[in-house]
């Protein structure tokens, strides 16, 4: 079985390529943490090849910048090419399946391509459950948002059920 799950930083941003059929690809280094200093007391890290393909590629190069923080999941692949010099160069690199940003989103960041918040909408939003102690009131969302009035329903108060030992599948 050849499997490979990483997560590290990405050490550049990536850049998209085509191939000359036209299919994206990305190639980028991920910085992987050993876990383990070493005898100066300095962290150390693995820098490991990836490349992804079609779609992944285009989500990392749209979405994936220097230093986010990322999972990905693959194989490792060997493969040689002749170099412009004529020496057989030999590569190793972790092919992609599955791609996930780990980096947290910015709340500082602007709103991109387009994208407007709508100014009606309710950021606090509460929880109307039973467990709620406002449940059933009516509050007041905004000064532009219509009142909202919760139904006239009673919270239970509690609940018993009676079952047997025998009826328990454990």
């Amino acid at each position: 079985m050849n499997k490979v799950l990483l997560i590290g930083r990405i050490t550049k941003d990536p850049e998209i390529r085509y191939t000359q059929t036209g299919v994206p690809t990305v190639t980028f280094t991920l910085a992987v943490d050993r876990g383990m200093r070493d005898a100066s007391g300095n962290r150390q890290a693995d820098f490991i090849s990836c490349v992804a393909w079609r779609g992944q590629a285009d989500f990392i190069s749209g979405f994936i910048k220097k230093g986010y923080l990322m999972s990905v999941e693959g194989k490792i692949q060997t493969r040689n090419y002749q170099g412009q010099d004529g020496q057989t160069r030999y590569v190793t690199e972790v092919v992609l399946d599955a791609v996930e940003n780990l980096q947290p989103r910015d709340p500082n960041a602007q709103p991109t391509q387009g994208y407007q918040q709508n100014p009606n909408y309710h950021q606090n939003t509460t929880y109307q459950g039973y467990n709620n102690p406002s449940y059933g009131a009516t509050y007041q969302q905004n000064s532009n948002a219509p009142t909202y009035e919760a139904p006239a329903a009673e919270a239970p108060q509690s609940f018993s059920v009676d079952v047997a030992d025998d009826d328990l599948p454990f």
